[in-house]
């Protein structure tokens, strides 16, 4: 185990399964969690007269999303089925992403698929349907030789990481640390809606209203994605959008004193950062905006960055009128280096290819369909675990 940064060269890496994974389940943390998307990151379904993305007006309606029924008087749930020709074709794309780290020398390894006799699963505080790992960058934070899971912010991916238990435990017996951060309770009051109060969960005619009282309510909790980070050597950068968020940053703080630096930033969006900025090398950013890259810390802002340029409407599939829809537009900026100067990216961004390759990038173009259906591009997909790369000091 050995991954301190998102470019050195890569040996060794997790790639996700989508194996049964058969539907959406919308409730409070499903909506919490996709917030920006489902309010405010999308381009409404009425046709613009260009396939420029940018010119669209963002969505802030059910044009886009299906209505989820008011929870009071109900368990507030409402599951959405998701048509297994995507799913297929999710796995197809997911055996290339696999089989192209494979031809570049990088040993993969796979999470147990979900069995599909698992639907549910149930805590004393609540029940939910479940997923496979398929973005298992979320729930894991690998920082130089140590596995840290970390306490999950949907409640359907709750015991996600069991199926990464035995390459965890593999990786432990060669002298990896193992870390689990504090896992929520996760009632409707641990999560901080500071964030959504000006706004809604899924529609202006859906606002997010009062908590229902849980016996097992014990106020906001710590609940955080390892997504939210950039890890840049000694060097970590956090996303700090919510209370929830911020007592998890304090944790790491205090459990990776001594070893790592943690610098906090605030609402560059509603959770996970990668899809905002990634480092591709040291001194060089690909960043969503010029404003993204003046939020970061100081010593960032210096960096050299390029900035993506905006996806146009044709280089996405089009889908049924009540498809759920998880990523914005920008989904593709989630690449995945192999190599200083190597980068998987979705061959269905010709744009971002020319922008990479204009930067004297190797580009490795992907297959990757429904990155918009599953809420994930190749950074999502996948955990580095080995990487040639150390605790370098890039900020000072």
């Amino acid at each position: 185990m050995n991954s301190f940064d998102e470019w050195s060269p890569l040996r060794e890496v997790v790639v996700g399964s989508a194996e049964n994974y058969v539907s959406h389940e919308r409730e409070l943390s499903f909506d919490l969690f996709f917030h920006d998307n489902l309010v405010q990151d999308n381009p409404s379904r009425r046709k613009p007269s260009t396939t420029d993305l940018s010119a669209a007006p963002p969505c802030r309606s059910e044009w886009y999303y299906p209505r989820l029924k008011t929870r009071r008087g109900g368990s507030g749930r409402q599951r959405l089925p998701v048509a297994q020709r995507y799913v297929d074709e999710l796995n197809e794309d997911l055996e290339g992403l696999a089989d192209t780290l494979s031809s570049l020398g990088v040993t993969v390894h796979r999470p147990l698929p979900l069995p599909p006799d698992t639907a549910e699963v149930t805590t004393p505080a609540w029940s939910a349907s479940v997923v496979p790992p398929l973005n298992i960058r979320d729930n894991t934070l690998i920082v130089g030789d140590e596995i840290i899971e970390t306490p999950p912010m949907i409640r359907s991916r709750y015991f996600e990481t069991q199926l990464l238990k035995p390459l965890f435990q593999a990786y432990f017996s060669r002298g990896a640390r193992w870390s689990v951060m504090p896992r929520p309770l996760m009632t409707d009051a641990s999560f901080d809606l500071s964030y959504v109060r000006t706004a809604t969960a899924g529609g202006p005619t859906e606002p997010v209203g009062e908590p229902r009282p849980s016996p097992w309510d014990v106020g906001v909790e710590m609940m955080f994605d390892a997504a939210q980070c950039l890890r840049l050597g000694r060097d970590i950068v956090a996303n700090v959008s919510t209370e929830h968020h911020a007592l998890a940053v304090s944790w790491l703080e205090r459990h990776l004193v001594g070893r790592f630096r943690v610098h906090r930033v605030h609402q560059l969006s509603d959770s996970h950062i990668d899809s905002m900025v990634l480092a591709l090398r040291p001194g060089l950013l690909l960043v969503r905006s010029a404003a993204v890259a003046d939020a970061l810390p100081p010593a960032l802002r210096r960096w050299d960055r390029i900035v993506a340029p905006t996806p146009r409407r044709n280089d996405f599939p089009r889908y049924e009128d009540d498809a759920l829809i998880l990523t914005s537009p920008f989904i593709d900026l989630n690449v995945l280096s192999v190599a200083p100067d190597t980068v998987l990216v979705n061959e269905a961004s010709p744009e971002l290819i020319r922008t990479l390759e204009e930067a004297k990038f190797t580009v490795v173009p992907v297959r990757h369909r429904h990155r918009r259906l599953f809420g994930g591009g190749f950074h999502c997909f996948t955990l580095d675990t080995v990487r040639e790369g150390g605790p370098e000091d890039y900020f000072t």
